[in-house]
């Protein structure tokens, strides 16, 4: 085995764990926003001002929370994986802008950003042969 190949048999592994990391992540950070009241949550949505949103703000807090909650767990399982990713990237590119526009600068922002590219890019990679929805997709009646 040449040491800068990675074995096939590993691929699955790998992106099991990458779901599973990122999802425990964005559980843990979609958690803390619901704990913390609903102050933060509407602080959180009160970000989406910057797109002309000015009220339902603690609505749209209780949208990204739930996008981290359950964005994370559908990663983990691998279920609605397309949309869950989509979902995340969008929450992490209105908290991009948000921290951006606020002055934060690219040291605060740089967790969404990043986390916004990550999501952007499992988008097209898909969640590996390991997923629920590989499971499902098999047993689909309307597969032909």
């Amino acid at each position: 085995m040449c040491l800068c190949q990675i074995p096939e048999r590993w691929k699955p592994i790998g992106f099991l764990i990458l779901r599973a990391g990122i999802g425990s992540m964005f559980i843990y950070h979609g958690m803390g926003k619901f704990l913390a009241g609903p102050d933060v949550l509407a602080k959180v949505g009160s970000a989406l001002s910057f797109l002309g949103i000015h009220s339902g703000h603690y609505f749209f807090g209780i949208m990204a929370a739930l996008s981290e909650v359950g964005g994370g767990a559908c990663l983990i399982l691998g279920l609605f994986f397309l949309p869950a990713s989509f979902f995340l990237f969008f929450t992490m590119c209105v908290a991009s802008t948000m921290h951006l526009l606020n002055g934060d600068g690219l040291k605060v922002a740089s967790h969404a950003v990043e986390a916004g590219i990550l999501f952007l890019s499992l988008m097209f990679i898909g969640p590996g042969p390991l997923a629920l929805d590989n499971i499902i997709r098999k047993h689909c009646p309307c597969k032909k």
